[in-house]
């Protein structure tokens, strides 16, 4: 296929699991590929700044669909902070505002420290940032030299586990919950080291337990979809839903869950429970919602995805381990 023909949109159903460059929007990096394949529907799974790099799945398709279960998933990043200077925008892309000197803590003390921060907190979004305030984004605020009130978030921290600590380098890497700001992260624990500090670097390594070994490069992704390499790229829906437990339906039940029925006389489940459901010859249908009483009512149902171009490795469906050591 050359993709420098101008060729009508196409249905493309799936998941490509990007390696984000640095200085591209993720909302451009969304673009190039969607261009790439000609795909009629798309959307990605959670912004990184432009800065950052690292993992960006994008949806396709069908997997639009499981979008908002990758935003609300945790993620994993390798950060590296500059200690010693604070920045306007709180990353490296800004002009230095404060200084002080570096706190001289042993590789102990920093754990200790880091440790500190693991659990459920209160966090205030940066200025800079995409959150919106009387119609307009913050970081056109900021831009102009205003500062408005914004109301903490709770965030939770899972993991954080120190890296290396040399002079005014500090690298750590972290695991939270969807709407954590590493920036404001990095500051808070300046400010409880006596010091200040900014992002120097961030590499988001895993969102959703997709592996950080199944990122592609943009260049990558130019080149299969130029060869018609689309096998072994296009990953299914499901693999995004590993962290819900499965269910299986006979072809009678089938039936009814892909025209929107409840099923019945299924196991019990918590309230609410949301789970995977298969059809005959493990056929991804969608998710449903379990209730203690064993039915099964739809949520999302999925026209049919399972095609040869869609990728599943062995595993793929349970979430790999990509928690911080």
């Amino acid at each position: 296929m050359n993709v420098h023909t101008r060729r009508r949109s196409v249905e493309i159903d799936g998941i490509i699991v990007l390696n984000k460059p640095a200085g591209l929007t993720s909302n451009a990096a969304l673009g190039r590929v969607k261009r790439l394949l000609r795909a009629k529907k798309a959307g990605h799974t959670g912004s990184l700044d432009p800065a950052a790099t690292g993992m960006l799945p994008l949806c396709f398709g069908e997997a639009t669909k499981v979008a908002a279960f990758l935003l609300d998933a945790d993620k994993t990043y390798r950060v590296t902070a500059r200690l010693g200077g604070a920045t306007d925008t709180g990353d490296a892309d800004g002009e230095i505002v404060a200084e002080k000197p570096a706190p001289e803590l042993s590789v102990p003390e920093w754990q200790e420290l880091l440790g500190g921060f693991v659990g459920r907190s209160e966090q205030i979004p940066p200025m800079f940032s995409a959150l919106k305030r009387d119609g307009k984004r913050l970081y056109e605020l900021a831009r102009r030299g205003e500062v408005v009130d914004r109301p903490p978030r709770s965030i939770e921290i899972r993991e954080i586990a120190l890296v290396e600590a040399r002079g005014k380098r500090l690298v750590f890497r972290v695991r939270c919950s969807k709407g954590t700001y590493v920036r404001t992260l990095v500051e808070d624990i300046a400010a409880r080291a006596g010091t200040v500090a900014h992002t120097r670097r961030l590499h988001r390594e895993c969102v959703a337990g997709f592996p950080s070994g199944s990122m592609l490069s943009l260049a990558s992704v130019a080149r299969r979809i130029d060869e018609g390499r689309l096998r072994g790229m296009l990953r299914a829906p499901d693999t995004a839903l590993g962290h819900f437990g499965a269910v299986s339906l006979d072809a009678s039940q089938t039936a009814g869950f892909c025209q929107g029925q409840a099923v019945k006389g299924l196991g019990a489940g918590a309230a609410g429970e949301l789970a995977r459901v298969y059809g005959p010859g493990e056929h991804f249908l969608g998710l449903g919602e379990l209730d203690e009483t064993g039915v099964l009512a739809p949520k999302r149902v999925f026209r049919g995805t399972a095609g040869p171009e869609l990728h599943r490795e062995a595993g793929d469906g349970v979430a790999p381990d990509c928690t911080a050591p």
